[in-house]
């Protein structure tokens, strides 16, 4: 498959576009063809060797490295252990492993990670939500501690 990927830490410049193995997925993922990434600043951090994973999280990066976070797409096949997702699912979904980003033309998931997407959005708009959703809904349940039958007002 194509993808995006570096192979040393640097500006834009260090991009190559270029072959890549085609990902498998494992037991619990789902092998998604990807219709739209988005960037986010974890992905030029990353590039620049300048990202410092939030406290618990050890990340090691080794190369080369694939950069992208937030991805939208079909699903093209689904692990042995996924029972949430079928093959032709349109979904949306957070890449947790740094080695293996979104900027390719497919990647495997872990299921937990993937959501439905809606059908009137479309995919460029729904690659736009995944990490942005995740850490609200971090926010609110670990920093904000909402619990059940609170109320919050968000301007």
């Amino acid at each position: 498959m194509k993808a995006v990927y570096f192979e040393r830490f640097g500006g834009p410049e260090v991009l190559i576009c270029g072959d890549r193995p085609d990902p498998v997925p494992k037991p619990d993922e789902v092998l998604i063809e990807i219709a739209a990434a988005s960037i986010n600043a974890t992905d030029w951090k990353a590039r620049a060797g300048s990202y410092r994973p939030p406290a618990g999280h050890d990340m090691q990066f080794s190369f080369p490295l694939v950069l992208g976070r937030d991805l939208s797409g079909t699903v093209s096949a689904v692990g042995k252990d996924v029972d949430s997702f079928k093959t032709g699912d349109e979904v949306f979904a957070v890449c947790m492993r740094f080695e293996d980003g979104c900027y390719a033309e497919k990647n495997a998931v872990r299921a937990n990670m993937v959501g439905k997407k809606p059908a009137s959005v479309s995919h460029v708009e729904s690659a736009a939500l995944a990490l942005t959703a995740l850490t609200t809904v971090s926010a609110l349940e670990e920093t904000l501690q909402l619990q059940r039958g609170e109320t919050i007002l968000i301007q």
